[in-house]
């Protein structure tokens, strides 16, 4: 397993009365970052993947989480986006049940809908979990392994699936982009042109490492402006790019300017373009190190 540098923080808020909530992308280790720390501990699993739990979890009151939680003093429940109101639930646990120590796992998806921000106001410690970063990664393989395979880092980047299985990497790359880009974020936010997504991926993935103009990108698409801002922040809410503002001493310039729009992880940006041909033989080397760099 490669140890993540949160999990100490994580440890040492366990007890303190609030709820401990773990954000981040599909596929990063936030399930296996929070069973590795209650490993050896009793407690009680709901899996919001499973039905049942997420009709129990939906709408339940005092009584029914009493019988479900039972003497359980640690609750983990994972995949919480699943579950309707459940910011509603969780809260229901943190104030009835003082002596319970809860953990909750979420997407990205898990934040945009706001289903923990208004119930669970001061009643919880907020994490976000995101790829192996390189103190990690050099932790996990030592300084000189890690030094060695920096060429496939920028080839295909930090999921931790991906670390681990040598050799699988493309195949892994282009199941968590088809999964998690085009199925996933598409009919979360229920996406009518799921093509202009995928253009404007790409259009993103060619343009990483130069200014961005939203007018063009319009004119490029086909689409207006203001639905090519709409999908970018759902791709930056589902951290999957993020944006790089401008830096001026003039803030008047520093506004007018563009904003690079980076990708959080190279391996998925070169699944979305489908390229992974090795660095001496690209023309984009330059912009994969940035973005590496960068992200």
């Amino acid at each position: 397993m490669i140890e993540r540098v949160i999990k100490s923080s994580i440890i040492n808020k366990i007890g303190k009365g609030k709820a401990i909530v773990l954000i981040g992308p599909r596929q990063v280790g936030k399930t296996t970052l929070l069973n590795s720390i209650l490993k050896g501990e009793t407690h009680l699993f709901l899996n919001d993947d499973d039905p049942t739990v997420r009709n129990l979890l939906q709408n339940a009151n005092t009584e029914q989480l009493r019988t479900t939680i039972g003497s359980h003093n640690l609750v983990f429940v994972d995949e919480a986006q699943r579950i309707e109101n459940i910011g509603l639930t969780l809260k229901l646990i943190t104030d009835q049940f003082k002596t319970v120590q809860l953990l909750v796992s979420g997407s990205s998806a898990f934040e945009i809908k706001n289903l923990t921000n208004e119930p669970l106001t001061g009643r919880k410690w907020q994490y976000n979990l995101y790829l192996i970063s390189w103190e990690e990664f050099e932790n996990y393989n030592g300084h000189l392994k890690a030094i060695q395979q920096l060429e496939q880092r920028l080839l295909f980047g930090m999921y931790p699936d991906v670390i681990i299985n040598l050799g699988e990497e493309i195949e892994i790359l282009k199941s968590l982009s088809d999964s998690y880009l085009y199925k996933d974020i598409l009919v979360f936010h229920a996406i009518k042109k799921p093509e202009v997504m995928e253009k404007l991926l790409q259009a993103l993935a060619y343009q990483m490492g130069q200014e961005v103009s939203y007018n063009e990108l319009s004119q490029l698409l086909g689409i207006d402006k203001n639905t090519v801002s709409t999908y970018i922040d759902i791709l930056v809410n589902n951290d999957v790019v993020f944006k790089l503002p401008s830096f001026s001493k003039n803030l008047r310039n520093e506004i007018k300017r563009n904003q690079k729009i980076y990708f959080y992880d190279n391996g998925i940006r070169n699944a979305v373009i489908n390229d992974f041909r090795p660095i001496n033989s690209r023309q984009d080397k330059g912009y994969l190190w940035e973005n590496f760099l960068i992200s």
